[in-house]
């Protein structure tokens, strides 16, 4: 298995979950060597809690569980692309909703930057 870089964040690497049939980016969280070796164990992703200190498997207490298709690694191997199916309901947010980014910051001001307006030279 590529050696992960677990030591930039004391212990951490950002875990990024995403829709394996639509796209669509789910959620954000972070695991550590324990949550990384759960999830490739059990099959399902298992993060560090940040707060509580402890492992937490997504979905345990509402049976929205996020059934892991793949994972990737980035090229500097310290964040993971976790590409899931939702069991359950399909609600990945705490609040109820298909996903953790729902709120839009303001926007109004900012320039698109050219390699994402298809305007590139």
């Amino acid at each position: 298995m590529t050696k992960l870089d677990f030591d930039k964040m004391q212990g951490l690497i950002p875990a990024v979950l995403q829709d394996a049939d639509g796209g669509e980016v789910l959620m954000l969280g972070f695991m550590n060597p324990a949550a990384l070796a759960e999830t490739l164990h059990s099959g399902y992703a298992t993060f560090f809690s940040r707060t509580r200190n402890q492992l937490w498997t997504k979905g345990e207490v509402s049976g929205n569980r996020a059934q892991v298709i793949s994972i990737s690694t980035d090229c500097d191997r310290d964040t993971l692309l976790l590409r899931v199916r939702m069991l359950g309901d399909g609600l990945i947010c705490h609040r109820g909703t298909r996903s953790c980014f729902t709120e839009s910051l303001v926007t109004e001001g900012l320039s698109p930057s050219p390699e994402f307006s298809g305007t590139t030279k």
